[in-house]
C-alpha cells in the first residue's frame, strides 16, 4: 500500500473546516498524504456540501475510503454554479483524482472526411479536424465510418484514392471497372457531375434519405423522356442501390434525426456507460465504456446518477452535443443541462421514456452495455487466470499479489542494421500498459549486433533504476540476448532469477517457444495449450510490434527530404522530373519499379536502386 493510500492521521479538524466555509458556490478539492489529489467536486453551498461528507455514518463505502485519507480541503469560490461546473472540469481532466469516476481517455473518435479538393475524396478520418475538409460524425467505431464510405462508393461512386495516385493515373483503376468510382482522375465524369453526387453524398449523411430518392426517381423519369437512356439507367441503378441500403439499415428512422443513446446499467459491482449514436437518422451502433474505479455501490441509484453526470462532463467536454439525447436516467440538474444547451447552441430534449422508434434504441442499448458488463467480466476472469498460470509456471514467490504482478519485455528492431530501436512494454493490473512503454534509440551498439543492442537497453533502463523492480523481465531472443542480459544484471547487482528469455521452438512454430531461465532454472517449454505461454507470447508480440512502428518511423525520418540527394545517379535534373511526376517523396515511395523506370531519364536498373533505398 503507497504512501498516499494509506489513512490519514488523526489531527485533521473539520469542523474548523467546516465553520470557516461560505455558503456560495465554488469547488472543492480533498488533499491526501504526499499532496495527493483524492476529489475534486462542485456545490451550490460550499458550506453544505463539504460538511456532508464528514458526517457519522456514509452511504458509499467509497467516499467513506476517501475521507479516511483526507488531511486538507481545498476550496474555490465561484460567481455562479455554472462556473463551478466549468472549473470541476477542468481540474477532474488535469488532476485525475482517484475517488472521481473516471472514463478511460480513450482513442479520439473517428470521422467520414471530404477532403476540400477540386475532386473530394472520402476517407476515414481520426486526429485534428481541419478547416478545408469536411467532416461527419463522430462514430462510434471505426467498423461504422468504413461501411458509410462503402455506402458513398455503391451509390454516388466517389473516390477514395490517396492524392499521390489519384494524381498519377493515365487509367482507371478496378474500383470504376465495378462501379464503385466514377473516375474523376482520367475526366470520366465531369466536374458538374461529380459535384452534384458530392452534394448528393452530404444531403445522404445529412439524413435526407427519401428527398433523394425522389429527386433520383424525377431525374430518370425527365433522363427517359429526353430519350437519355444510359443516364436514366445510372439512375435507376442507384435508386436501386439506395433502397437496398436503407432496407438494410433496420434501424433507419427515415428522418434528420441526430440523438444519442444513454444507458447506464450496472451489474455486479460493475458500472457501464453504453452510448449508441444515431445520425441523420441513420443508427451508427454504439460503444461501452467503463469507469476505471469499481465501486460496492453501483446499484445504488444516486451512485447511477454520478457515473452519467461524469460520463457527460467528460464525453461532451470535447464533442458536440445532438439536440435529442435519449436515457434510461433521469435528467441531470439544471446546471448540468444548461451547459449541455450551451454546448449544443440550442435546446437538448432529454428523453427518459420514449416511444417506437427511439423505444426501441433505448432498449437495444441497455441490452448492449449488460452484455458488455458480462463480456468484460469474463474477459477479465480469463486474464487473472492467464496471469495466475503464469505466476505459478515461473514460480514467483508472492503469486497471490496478482494485481501487483509487472512484467517488462524487451525487443530489437532494426532493418539490415538501419535505425536499430529497442522497445519495453508493461504488463500490469492483468493488462497491457500503453502509457508506460518506452523506446530506445540505441547509441553504442554495431548495426546489425542484437546482443549488443539488448546490453545497451537493459543497462540504461535499469542502471539508474528506484522503488521496486518489475517481477519479471521477458527478453526476446535466443542464448546470445539472454547471456548478455544476464551479464548486464550481474554487474548492476540485479536478482537474475527475474530474467526469462523467451527462445523460438522447433520449427519457429507458434505454441513451441521455450522459456530460458538466466538462473539456471530447466528450460519450459509449456506447449500450445498453456494459458501462461499464451500470455507471454501477448507480451512478446506487443514488444516486437512496438519496437517495429518506432523503427519505421525512425528509418522515415532519418530519409526524409535527403534520400533522393544520398542515391548515386539522381542528380538535381532527375530529381526533379520524380518529383513533378509523383508530386513529392510520398508518391515516389508509392510508385512500383515500373512507375519509376517510366520517368524520362531513370533507366530499369536505376528504378530499382532507388525502389530499393526508399524501402
Amino acid at each position: 500500500m503507497s504512501e498516499s493510500d494509506e489513512p490519514a492521521e488523526k489531527g485533521f479538524d473539520a469542523r474548523a473546516l467546516i465553520a470557516s466555509l461560505p455558503h456560495r458556490p465554488g469547488v472543492y478539492r480533498m488533499i491526501g498524504k504526499s499532496e495527493t489529489l483524492l476529489y475534486v467536486g462542485k456545490a451550490r453551498d460550499l458550506r453544505k456540501r463539504v460538511s456532508s461528507y464528514f458526517q457519522k455514518s456514509h452511504p458509499s463505502p467509497r467516499i467513506a475510503h476517501m475521507v479516511e485519507r483526507i488531511v486538507r480541503v481545498d476550496t474555490t469560490i465561484t460567481a455562479s454554479e455554472a462556473e463551478a461546473l466549468l472549473l470541476e472540469s477542468n481540474l477532474i481532466k488535469s488532476g485525475k483524482p482517484r475517488y472521481n469516476i473516471l472514463f478511460r481517455d480513450d482513442k479520439s473518435y473517428p470521422y467520414l472526411k471530404l477532403s476540400g479538393h477540386r475532386h473530394p475524396r472520402i476517407a476515414y478520418y481520426r486526429g485534428v479536424l481541419e478547416r478545408s475538409s469536411r467532416y461527419f460524425g463522430p462514430f462510434p467505431s471505426a467498423w461504422a465510418v468504413k461501411e458509410s464510405i462503402q455506402v458513398l462508393q455503391k451509390v454516388f461512386r466517389l473516390r477514395s484514392c490517396e492524392d499521390s495516385v489519384y494524381s498519377n493515373r493515365t487509367r482507371p483503376c478496378l474500383l470504376h471497372q465495378i462501379g464503385r468510382c466514377s473516375a474523376p482522375c482520367v475526366g470520366a465524369v465531369s466536374d458538374e457531375d461529380y459535384g452534384r453526387d458530392v452534394e448528393s453524398a452530404m444531403r445522404f449523411l445529412r439524413g435526407g434519405h427519401q428527398e433523394l430518392l425522389g429527386d433520383f426517381e424525377c431525374d430518370m423519369h425527365a433522363a427517359a423522356e429526353r430519350l437519355e437512356f444510359e443516364q436514366a439507367a445510372v439512375l435507376r441503378d442507384r435508386i436501386t442501390a439506395l433502397s437496398r441500403v436503407l432496407s438494410q439499415q433496420s434501424m433507419d428512422t427515415g428522418t434528420d434525426t441526430d440523438a444519442d443513446v444513454i444507458a447506464v446499467c450496472v451489474d455486479s459491482g460493475r458500472a457501464c456507460v453504453n452510448l449508441a449514436m444515431v445520425r441523420g437518422g441513420r443508427h451508427l451502433g454504439d460503444r461501452a465504456f467503463f469507469p476505471e474505479l469499481r465501486a460496492a455501490e453501483a446499484g445504488d441509484e444516486l451512485f447511477q446518477a454520478e457515473v452519467l453526470s461524469a460520463f457527460l462532463l467528460q464525453h461532451y467536454d470535447s464533442l458536440p452535443v445532438p439536440g435529442i439525447i435519449i436515457a434510461n436516467q433521469p435528467a441531470p440538474d439544471e446546471v448540468m443541462q444548461s451547459w449541455l444547451q450551451e454546448r449544443a447552441g440550442q435546446t437538448v430534449q432529454w428523453l427518459r421514456q420514449p416511444h417506437e422508434q427511439r423505444r426501441r434504441w433505448l432498449e437495444q442499448a441497455v441490452s448492449n452495455g449488460r452484455l458488455a458488463i458480462a463480456q468484460r467480466a469474463a474477459e477479465e476472469g480469463s486474464q487473472r487466470g492467464r496471469t495466475r498460470e503464469l505466476a505459478t509456471l515461473l514460480m514467483i514467490d508472492d503469486a497471490s499479489d496478482l494485481e501487483g504482478l509487472r512484467i517488462e519485455c524487451f525487443d530489437i528492431s532494426h532493418t539490415m542494421g538501419e535505425a536499430t530501436q529497442a522497445s519495453c512494454v508493461v504488463f500490469e493490473s492483468h493488462a497491457m500498459q500503453p502509457s508506460q512503454y518506452r523506446r530506445f534509440n540505441i547509441e553504442s551498439a554495431a548495426p546489425g549486433d542484437d546482443p549488443a543492442a539488448m546490453r545497451e537497453v537493459l543497462s540504461r533502463r535499469y542502471r539508474a533504476v528506484t522503488g521496486k523492480l518489475p517481477d519479471v523481465v521477458l527478453v526476446d531472443g535466443g542464448a546470445a540476448q539472454l547471456g548478455v542480459a544476464r551479464e548486464v544484471f550481474d554487474e548492476l547487482g540485479l536478482d537474475r532469477s527475474l530474467l526469462v528469455g523467451v527462445a523460438k521452438g522447433e520449427g519457429r512454430k507458434v505454441g513451441l517457444e521455450k522459456l530460458v531461465f538466466a538462473d539456471g532454472r530447466p528450460t519450459l517449454v509449456p506447449g500450445p495449450e498453456s494459458q501462461a505461454l499464451m500470455l507471454v507470447a501477448r507480451i512478446r508480440d506487443e514488444a516486437h510490434r512496438f519496437a517495429i512502428t518506432g523503427m519505421r518511423a525512425k528509418r522515415a525520418r532519418a530519409r526524409q527530404g535527403t534520400s533522393l540527394d544520398e542515391i548515386e545517379g539522381v542528380g538535381a535534373r532527375r530529381r526533379q522530373r520524380l518529383l513533378a511526376r509523383f508530386g513529392g517523396l510520398r508518391g515516389i515511395m508509392a510508385a512500383s519499379v515500373e512507375d519509376l523506370a517510366g520517368v524520362d531519364g531513370i533507366s530499369r536498373s536505376l528504378a530499382e536502386e532507388i525502389y530499393r533505398r526508399l524501402h
